[in-house]
């Protein structure tokens, strides 16, 4: 049988007396407040009234009111033309991606990454996006840092045409560290029913047009923080074959297609099918767009795979499956059209200022992708 000693057990209670009472005089000294409990209210004020610059570039004349408003308000007279409007709707982040913006001490461009992955989605849908609102949780409210954040989103919602009409920055004290934070968000987009771009009508013949990616995009982060030393040096370290250094190569922000998509519509082109090409890269997203009984069929040597990617591969030891299965490859959307519209398609891609490319076609089979 285990005896207790009562003498050890009073001194530990004597300890934890002791504790408490230095606890609650050093609050009666520094004053109980929100700012001691580690945020800052008069932060987020100055972050607000730093960030309205760049939100106001972003306005479009359907948006009611101003930044600071409990809720964001958007008109809907613009749509009041449509047959059907159909609203679509999007949200996501830039997962780990924000490590680099940590490590590079970067942050003016993370945003613009934030708004490309929400608003390409929408757009592959045949949609316009109309409004954004963001989210930054951080360990501390540092209103220059969350100021530079807002600007890319801005940036991002000025290059999609969408209004920033809103957001959320939640000081985490205690659950983040004070120098790091994540930054999602969501957005709202509109289109006539029958401008909604399903894969319904997708044949065997159709031809695959590819749109040139700026990089790893917003994917695969995770992955790429195993293949590389995540420290400044490596970062900052010039790479030859990729023409910058390797930070600078892998923090480029995600391309926004929306002008591109909208230009193809303004065109006088239908596009069948429309894939964003992001996690999960062309095994998981290609078939996606595909109805029943049809195959998507990709030449891998129809356009150039940017270096970064060969980088990858080599340094890591990742297999080529592997890479087409995480990573854009250089495409970040990829869409079917008919035969008939493929220079119609190119052209109008061309003069969005994108890079198109035919990578392949549509074949009768079962639902699914085949790279060769």
């Amino acid at each position: 049988m285990q005896v207790k000693n009562p003498a050890r057990q009073d001194l530990s209670m004597k300890t934890i007396i002791n504790t408490i009472i230095e606890t609650i005089k050093f609050w009666e000294e520094k004053g109980m407040d929100y700012k001691n409990a580690g945020v800052d209210i008069e932060a987020g004020y100055e972050s607000v009234e730093l960030m309205k610059k760049f939100v106001k570039g972003t306005m479009r004349p359907e948006v009611l009111g101003g930044l600071g408003g409990f809720s964001g308000a958007f008109s809907l007279d613009a749509i009041k033309n449509m047959e059907e409007p159909v609203l679509l709707s999007g949200t996501d982040g830039c997962g780990t991606k924000v490590k680099l913006a940590f490590l590079m001490d970067k942050h003016d461009t993370i945003g613009i990454d934030a708004v490309a992955m929400c608003v390409n989605d929408v757009a592959c849908a045949g949609g316009e996006p109309l409004f954004f609102l963001d989210y930054i949780a951080c360990g501390k409210n540092y209103p220059e840092k969350i100021a530079t954040i807002v600007s890319g989103v801005a940036e991002g919602c000025k290059q999609s045409g969408c209004a920033l009409i809103g957001g959320e920055t939640a000081e985490h004290p205690g659950l983040m560290p004070e120098d790091e934070y994540d930054l999602a968000g969501f957005t709202v987009g509109v289109v006539d029913k029958k401008d909604i771009i399903t894969g319904e009508d997708v044949k065997a013949g159709d031809v695959l047009i590819g749109m040139a990616s700026s990089g790893v995009h917003s994917n695969g982060f995770s992955l790429v923080r195993k293949i590389f030393r995540m420290d400044k040096e490596t970062l900052n370290t010039y790479i030859d074959e990729l023409g910058t250094t390797l930070g600078e190569a892998l923090l480029a922000p995600t391309r926004i297609y929306v002008g591109a998509l909208k230009s193809i519509k303004n065109a006088g082109v239908r596009v069948k099918a429309c894939s964003h090409i992001t996690g999960g890269g062309f095994y998981e997203n290609i078939p996606r767009m595909l109805p029943e009984g049809k195959h998507a069929v990709v030449e891998k040597n129809s356009y150039p795979v940017p270096p970064i990617f060969t980088l990858m591969a080599r340094e890591g030891n990742v297999d080529e499956h592997m890479m087409y299965n995480t990573y854009n490859m250089g495409l970040g959307m990829v869409l079917a059209v008919d035969p008939a519209d493929v220079d119609k398609t190119m052209e109008a891609i061309k003069a969005a200022g994108d890079t198109p490319y035919v990578v392949g076609k549509i074949t009768d089979g079962e639902k699914g992708v085949t790279l060769c």
